[in-house]
């Protein structure tokens, strides 16, 4: 990796950042838990500070509150070493909240509030196309599909960056209580699926857009496309597998204390698109792919150790050290 963020070419990542409020003590329901702590957070946002904290490149794209959230979040992306130059605030919408419940086994639910929040008000007329032109890798989820204007500025920003060489890489990050309904969610996450050159989704993502209930190499393939270089299905404690036009194979986990999975597949997303943006040749190396997964499944690892997304985010000489403690 570069000593300085200047060198290194440009990972822009689309989408919702909001806070999420974690009960203090994991195990409880919302309503029992005695108070919250707040989290920023946001799947593309989480990204981008991964990338930064890893000592790539990043900038955000997307909309906020003009709200003391919506400031403190843009000021938690510059402390972070991400460029904010992509990013619009909302006078009459406020930065969206999640409530999240954190179960005994470190899992997830979620209480949403948005009706509407900032991030689903971005217009196509308020993208930074210069900043998106100049990014070498695009990256986004699912949810700024949802409703528009953001899903028109969604694929606006995905078209343009497409259109100046980017590479496209995409995690639907399904959250399905912000869909009107299943079916929705899985033909909107489906109706951008063939543009996208890097994918990965969860076990759990893999078995809702097939519908089966296998994670075997043929459920995976199913969601094969002509444009895809590299589909990725995490498995969490179970590691990963991986799928190019060449080769397949799975990828060990690292086994750490889980204490609270939030932002482990941000920080495994970050960590593969650092090792690709600059040498995508390492895609169509398996050796060197499987390098740069092993990686990238320690950094998901190293997150899930600590609670909330961007604190437990590692550096790269924390993923060395759990890399050389293997």
């Amino acid at each position: 990796m570069a000593t300085s963020n200047g060198e290194k070419s440009l990972i822009v990542s689309f989408g919702e950042m909001l806070i999420d409020f974690v009960p203090t003590v994991s195990g409880v329901s919302l309503a029992e838990a005695p108070g919250f702590i707040k989290a920023p957070g946001g799947a593309p946002a989480n990204v981008a500070i991964a990338v930064s904290r890893l000592g790539g490149r990043a900038a955000f794209v997307g909309k906020l509150g003009d709200d003391e959230f919506g400031h403190m979040l843009a000021g938690i992306l510059k402390q972070n070493g991400v460029s904010a130059e992509g990013i619009n605030f909302d006078t009459g919408a406020r930065t969206a909240l999640a409530f999240v419940t954190l179960r005994s086994d470190g899992e997830r639910e979620f209480m949403f509030y948005r009706n509407p929040s900032a991030d689903m008000l971005l217009r196509p007329d308020e993208l930074n196309l210069d900043l998106i032109k100049s990014a070498k890798v695009f990256h986004y989820g699912s949810i700024s599909l949802i409703v528009e204007p953001c899903r028109s500025a969604h694929l606006k920003a995905m078209e343009v960056a497409k259109e100046s060489g980017a590479l496209l890489s995409y995690d639907p990050n399904l959250r399905l209580p912000l869909w009107p309904s299943k079916e929705e969610a899985k033909k909107q996450i489906l109706s951008i699926w063939d543009k996208a050159e890097v994918i990965k989704v969860s076990e759990e993502e893999l078995m809702f857009l097939t519908g089966s209930d296998n994670v075997d190499d043929e459920t995976a393939l199913s969601l094969w496309h002509s444009n895809l270089k590299l589909l990725l299905v995490t498995l969490g404690e179970k590691g990963c597998n991986y799928y190019t036009k060449s080769f397949r194979g799975s990828v060990d986990p690292f086994h750490v204390n889980a204490v609270d999975t939030t932002g482990a597949g941000d920080s495994y997303v970050g960590a593969l698109l650092c090792n690709i943006v600059d040498d995508r040749s390492v895609l169509e190396d398996e050796a060197r792919l499987r390098e740069v997964l092993r990686f990238a499944n320690a950094c998901g690892a190293i997150t899930t150790t600590k609670k909330g997304a961007i604190p437990a985010l590692p550096t790269e000489s924390e993923v060395q050290s759990l890399l050389n403690g293997n």
